[in-house]
Protein backbone atom coordinates (compact mmCIF):
# COMPACT_ATOMS: atom_id res chain seq x y z
CA UNK A 1 0.00 0.00 0.00
CA UNK A 2 1.22 3.49 -0.89
CA UNK A 3 1.92 5.79 2.02
CA UNK A 4 3.02 9.23 0.94
CA UNK A 5 1.99 12.60 -0.36
CA UNK A 6 -1.33 12.85 -2.15
CA UNK A 7 -1.72 14.07 -5.70
CA UNK A 8 -3.01 17.48 -4.60
CA UNK A 9 0.28 18.24 -2.87
CA UNK A 10 2.38 16.64 -5.59
CA UNK A 11 0.67 18.58 -8.37
CA UNK A 12 2.23 21.74 -6.91
CA UNK A 13 5.66 20.08 -6.60
CA UNK A 14 8.05 19.77 -9.58
CA UNK A 15 8.37 16.18 -10.83
CA UNK A 16 12.12 16.34 -10.16
CA UNK A 17 11.32 16.60 -6.43
CA UNK A 18 9.05 13.54 -6.40
CA UNK A 19 10.33 10.36 -4.75
CA UNK A 20 10.73 7.25 -6.89
CA UNK A 21 7.92 5.55 -4.96
CA UNK A 22 5.57 8.45 -5.75
CA UNK A 23 6.43 8.35 -9.45
CA UNK A 24 5.95 4.59 -9.51
CA UNK A 25 2.62 4.67 -7.67
CA UNK A 26 1.05 7.45 -9.71
CA UNK A 27 2.43 6.06 -12.98
CA UNK A 28 0.69 2.76 -12.20
CA UNK A 29 -2.51 4.55 -11.13
CA UNK A 30 -2.68 6.66 -14.29
CA UNK A 31 -1.89 3.60 -16.38
CA UNK A 32 -4.98 1.88 -14.95
CA UNK A 33 -7.31 4.78 -15.84
CA UNK A 34 -5.72 6.02 -19.08
CA UNK A 35 -8.98 5.79 -21.03
CA UNK A 36 -10.75 8.06 -18.56
CA UNK A 37 -8.15 10.84 -18.26
CA UNK A 38 -8.88 14.35 -19.47
CA UNK A 39 -6.23 16.59 -21.07
CA UNK A 40 -4.82 17.66 -17.69
CA UNK A 41 -4.51 14.05 -16.51
CA UNK A 42 -2.90 12.95 -19.77
CA UNK A 43 -0.39 15.79 -19.51
CA UNK A 44 0.49 14.82 -15.94
CA UNK A 45 0.90 11.18 -16.99
CA UNK A 46 3.30 12.21 -19.79
CA UNK A 47 5.30 14.37 -17.36
CA UNK A 48 5.56 11.43 -14.93
CA UNK A 49 6.78 9.14 -17.72
CA UNK A 50 9.37 11.72 -18.84
CA UNK A 51 10.67 12.06 -15.27
CA UNK A 52 10.88 8.27 -14.85
CA UNK A 53 12.80 8.03 -18.14
CA UNK A 54 15.16 10.86 -17.13
CA UNK A 55 15.99 8.91 -13.95
CA UNK A 56 16.82 5.80 -15.94
CA UNK A 57 13.52 3.96 -15.52
CA UNK A 58 11.94 2.21 -12.58
CA UNK A 59 14.25 0.03 -10.52
CA UNK A 60 13.24 -2.99 -8.52
CA UNK A 61 13.85 -2.79 -4.79
CA UNK A 62 13.18 -6.46 -4.12
CA UNK A 63 14.96 -9.59 -5.20
CA UNK A 64 13.13 -12.55 -6.65
CA UNK A 65 14.18 -15.92 -7.97
CA UNK A 66 15.25 -14.44 -11.35
CA UNK A 67 17.13 -11.34 -10.24
CA UNK A 68 18.81 -9.65 -7.32
CA UNK A 69 18.52 -6.07 -6.17
CA UNK A 70 21.65 -4.89 -7.97
CA UNK A 71 23.59 -6.02 -11.03
CA UNK A 72 26.33 -8.59 -10.52
CA UNK A 73 29.23 -8.53 -12.98
CA UNK A 74 31.03 -11.83 -13.50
Amino acid sequence: MYVGRDLTELSMTPKTAWKDSELEYYHHSFQQITGYLNIEGSTMQKEIIKEIESRGGLHRNEADWTSGTRPTID
